[in-house]
This record gives structure tokens, C-alpha cells and sequence, in this order.
């Protein structure tokens, strides 16, 4: 029994797991903090990229 405690204890690929899921997570809404500020400047740009894209007939 002793053994099967001390292999849980020094079993660390659920912790890796759950660090690997907190970075992702953090990534994601810094990401999403990001478009949202830069949001207006973004849709300025391809508003003007589209309008000298097209073609006058």
C-alpha cells in the first residue's frame, strides 16, 4: 500500500497538465484583451484596404 502512495505521490503529469491548461488559458485572454483594444484600429485598416481593392467600372 505504502508503495502505491509513494508512485501517486511522485506521479507529476496531472500537475504538468493542469500548468500546460493555465498557460493556455492566460495566452487566450490576453489574446482576447488584445483584439479587443486593437479591434477599432483593425477594422479601420482593412475598411481602407477594401476600398482601394476595388474596382471602379
Amino acid at each position: 500500500m505504502s508503495k502505491l502512495i509513494a508512485r501517486f505521490a511522485k506521479n507529476e503529469s496531472g500537475a504538468t497538465a493542469i500548468e500546460y491548461g493555465l498557460i493556455a488559458g492566460i495566452m487566450a485572454v490576453a489574446l482576447i484583451a488584445a483584439f479587443a483594444v486593437l479591434s477599432p484600429q483593425l477594422l479601420k485598416t482593412f475598411t481602407d484596404i477594401a476600398n482601394k481593392m476595388k474596382v471602379t467600372s
